[in-house]
């Protein structure tokens, strides 16, 4: 029996009943407050992804960022001017013996960069959130899980999905059978963005574009495709088993070669195919992943999320406080986190979805870990195997080839 099966029994025999009571977690009680520990924190990285997290972090209330930290000195001067007396470092070295004690260090580096970065963290005894994938190599990526899980610290990679409080709610639906028996899985990226940087010089153009180097990058695989994919392992509980998938350049014929439009299948061992598609040529549709089951299928996009029923599932008595939305010609209830005490005070439509990204309930819950001891949401190991799953999904992208997972490639030792 698979530890998603173990998880289910025992979800359906706690909550035979009561899902209805699931859902009343008012939204204020998604907001995080630090006054009491006041965390020092520090952020290595202060590109795209650092100013992501320096700017949710500044959201949390009691967060002091003490100091930043990024080679690129035009980088680090702009961050700083992003935040509240933090100390600049140019080297990671430099940070970890002139900084002085941090109670929590962010890695927001570029992936092939995370194990030289995290492990530095690491053995310096420090708690740290390493933003994911983990690491562009299979290699890389289970030293720095190893590294990780004997080094007695808090370590927390950046899957959000686990931390997100609409996937959670989703997630107890598809645990109640609500969904039935799973048929397939679907989910896309799009995004029309070039991911080329301006460079001043070729250096620094070599630099900044890392994700357009093929020597490094794991494309849209990798860079965007692992959290989706992480996204089926927190629910599911498996990992593929194969993989497909082609790539081309049907937009930024700009002399790169890493492909801007991926389409992939990933097979399960249960007969379950994940289709899924990446492209930086088109906008429509974003990033959603959809579960689809004999009884309903559950849509999942960031922010929100919505159930869409089948004619003949049994309907729930929690329904009554449903609100529902029109999508072409279904309709989906949407998934709430506070529904029935919404409905209660007439403010049903005002909470539809969540009021901050992703990202910063997953840097909530990794300052929870470090001040309050609570339960890391997405570990090394975890973080590890579905960084497996982008790598190889990325190897067949490269290849056009099925590449084969083996539960060994699965297990870090």
């Amino acid at each position: 029996m698979s530890q998603h099966e173990t998880d289910r029994r025992t979800f359906l025999a706690r909550s035979a009943g009561a899902i209805a009571g699931l859902t009343i977690l008012p939204s204020s009680l998604f907001a995080f407050d630090f006054r009491s520990a006041g965390p020092r924190v520090a952020v290595i990285g202060a590109g795209r992804q650092g100013r992501a997290i320096m700017g949710e972090l500044e959201k949390i209330e009691g967060v002091a960022i003490a100091a930043l930290c990024d080679t690129d000195s035009s980088r680090l001067d702009a961050g700083l001017r992003r935040t509240r007396d933090a100390k600049g470092f140019a080297s990671v070295e430099q940070l970890l013996s002139e900084g002085g004690a941090f109670d929590a260090v962010f890695v927001a580096t570029p992936t092939h960069t995370h194990r030289q970065v995290a492990q530095a963290c690491v053995a310096a005894q420090q708690n740290v959130y390493c933003e994911a994938p983990l690491e562009a190599t299979l290699e890389d990526a289970a030293a720095l899980a190893l590294a990780a899980r004997s080094g007695g610290k808090i370590f927390h990679v950046g899957f959000d999905a686990r931390s997100n409080p609409v996937y959670q709610l989703a997630r107890s639906f598809y645990l109640s059978d609500a969904v039935r028996d799973l048929v397939n899985i679907h989910a896309q990226y799009h995004k029309k963005n070039s991911w080329r940087v301006p460079a001043s010089d070729a250096a620094r153009e070599k630099l900044l574009n890392w994700r357009l180097d093929p020597e490094v990058s794991l494309g849209l695989a990798g860079e965007e495709g692992t959290h989706q994919f992480d996204t089926v392992a927190y629910f599911t509980g498996r990992y593929p088993r194969k993989v497909r998938a082609v790539g081309s350049i049907r937009l930024h014929d700009d002399g790169r070669t890493v492909p801007d439009t991926i389409a992939c299948q990933l097979e399960f061992d249960n007969g379950v195919i994940m289709s899924y598609d990446a492209t930086l040529a088109n906008s429509y549709g974003g990033r959603f992943e959809t579960f689809f089951g004999t009884n309903a299928a559950i849509k999942l996009a960031q922010t929100h999320a919505w159930m869409f029923k089948e004619a003949d599932a049994p309907t729930q008595g929690w329904e009554v406080y449903a609100n529902r939305q029109q999508f072409h010609n279904d309709e989906g209830i949407t998934l709430i986190a506070g529904a029935t005490k919404l409905a209660e005070q007439g403010k049903l439509r005002e909470g539809v979805g969540l009021p901050n990204p992703p990202l910063y309930y997953a840097i909530g819950d990794f300052l929870k870990s470090v001040t309050e001891g609570a339960e890391v949401k997405c570990t090394a190991e975890e973080g590890y195997r579905s960084t497996v799953v982008g790598i190889k999904t990325a190897q067949a992208v490269a290849t056009g080839q099925e590449v084969t997972i083996d539960q060994t490639d699965l297990r870090i030792g």
